[in-house]
């Protein structure tokens, strides 16, 4: 069988290829004219399986070499790179190398976040080969179910050689530039700035001279801080990042700042505040978890603005305040993380005190989990009509029982509430005083991370 188009005989099962679901060209990671071209050279349908077999992919990259996600803008990043490669491979196979374009910027970009990040190397080849494995498999199953019995090993064989050797070439071009950007990045004064920081933060700066790292930092590390993390799903967005944060932690009080980014959308920041918990000189009054600036509805309405997201350490004193608050602010990420994944309506502003109990309680989720579905058994159950009863009964209980102060939070009746706790008190099968402290944190738990506790990991991860 004989291809017109200069193209390669046998492979016209290439044309056949389409995705098991409804896949959108314009949910593609890639530009719309690389995604265009690509259509022009294989077909929508392949695209469209490239497309899928990306997500399916990815996200066994991630499972497997965690260090090369991060943050969603990182995931993204990832996605938008291991797309350029898998639509080169279709390339490839369709018309040999020499028709693939040259790599793609996507994938060079990765290669800079990676080198920023301190990902090491073999943690990079390492997620190669984990795509490679997922994306060859792919291929030879989809060949193996296409082509004529007759020809199908040899056709299996050939398929197999070819994207072994591209990835081989792909890995070689991906070590050159990793290299090179390594050799760049580490005598760069922002590399040093950011191992200073991860060498604070590990605790491993026993011996680094506290004076000499504030120079470099540029930042005093023996006054009060107070950390933050920002994240944004929108990749290369650092400028915005950093400005949101300094504006932040500025509001927040802070003299002087330290900014690190530590993955695209995504970033770390320190800020020198007073350690007498003053009020800013306008005299306004902070709101509950704030410790000397204005209410953090004003902090979360510029940082919605930015259309990002930052989650607050409480202040420390010195190198281990440094390093206590900022593991405060990524616990405080972490629930907002897992708040996102329930589906709940996105905080920009968290601080760590109002989040605490949930972070600490959250810290093994299976565990967490566990306590939840057995603390409230029925009630646990999915649904609207359940989820309400939970909700009205976890504020019932907060509010000392008061019908009114429920009814006007959930803007309902009165009746309403006194119906939904009657309910709600039948499914548990037992009194509010029975174990109300136990009650109440299990309805906490649910109201803040839903299915992350309502259901066992294995049905939640799949």
């Amino acid at each position: 069988m004989t291809e017109t188009g200069g193209r390669r005989p046998g492979r016209a099962w290439i044309a056949r290829l389409g995705p098991r679901g409804e896949v959108d060209l314009d949910r593609a990671a890639s530009p719309r004219a690389v995604v265009e071209d690509a259509v022009a050279r294989v077909g929508a349908d392949p695209v469209r399986w490239a497309i899928e077999l990306n997500s399916v992919v990815v996200r066994r990259i991630v499972g497997e070499v965690p260090a090369l996600g991060g943050s969603p803008a990182a995931v993204e990043l990832l996605r938008r790179g291991n797309e350029a490669t898998t639509l080169r491979a279709l390339f490839t196979l369709v018309d040999g190398p020499a028709a693939a374009p040259p790599t793609d910027e996507a994938i060079l970009e990765g290669i800079h976040e990676f080198v920023h990040r301190a990902v090491p190397l073999e943690r990079v080849l390492h997620g190669v080969r984990v795509g490679h494995a997922a994306t060859t498999e792919a291929f030879l199953r989809a060949c193996a179910g296409l082509v004529d019995a007759e020809v199908a090993v040899d056709e299996v064989t050939a398929i197999s050689r070819e994207l072994f050797s591209y990835v081989d070439d792909l890995s070689d071009t991906m070590i050159r530039a990793y290299l090179v950007e390594h050799e760049v990045w580490s005598t760069s004064a922002a590399a040093a700035r950011a191992d200073i920081v991860r060498s604070l933060l590990s605790g491993d700066a026993t011996t680094t001279d506290v004076g000499e790292a504030s120079r470099v930092l540029g930042y005093d590390l023996r006054r009060t801080h107070e950390a933050v993390v920002v994240w944004s799903d929108a990749p290369n967005g650092s400028s915005t990042l950093q400005a949101a944060a300094t504006e932040a932690l500025r509001a927040r009080g802070a003299t002087t700042t330290l900014v690190v980014p530590v993955a695209s959308g995504r970033l770390w920041a320190w800020g020198t505040v007073p350690s007498d918990g003053t009020v800013p000189s306008d005299g306004t009054v902070p709101s509950e978890g704030t410790r000397r600036t204005g209410s953090w509805e004003t902090i979360a309405e510029a940082l919605s603005r930015q259309r990002t997201q930052a989650a607050f350490g409480t202040p420390g004193g010195g190198v281990e305040g440094f390093r206590r608050s900022h593991r405060e602010a990524q616990r405080g990420e972490r629930v907002e993380r897992l708040r996102r994944e329930a589906g709940r309506v996105p905080r920009h502003a968290t601080a760590y005190a109002d989040v605490a109990a949930i972070a600490l309680l959250a810290t093994d989720l299976d565990a967490a989990g566990d306590f939840v579905r057995r603390e409230l058994g029925g009630l646990a159950t999915r649904g609207a009509s359940m989820e309400a009863l939970r909700t009205t009964l976890y504020h019932y209980i907060g509010a000392e029982r008061s019908l009114v102060d429920v009814a006007r939070r959930l803007h309902v009746a009165r009746g309403t509430v006194t119906y939904r706790v009657k309910r709600a008190q039948e499914v548990l099968g037992h009194g509010l005083d029975d174990r109300r402290f136990a009650l109440h944190t299990a309805l906490a738990l649910a109201e803040e991370l839903g299915d992350a506790v309502l259901l066992p990991r294995d049905v939640t991860e799949r």
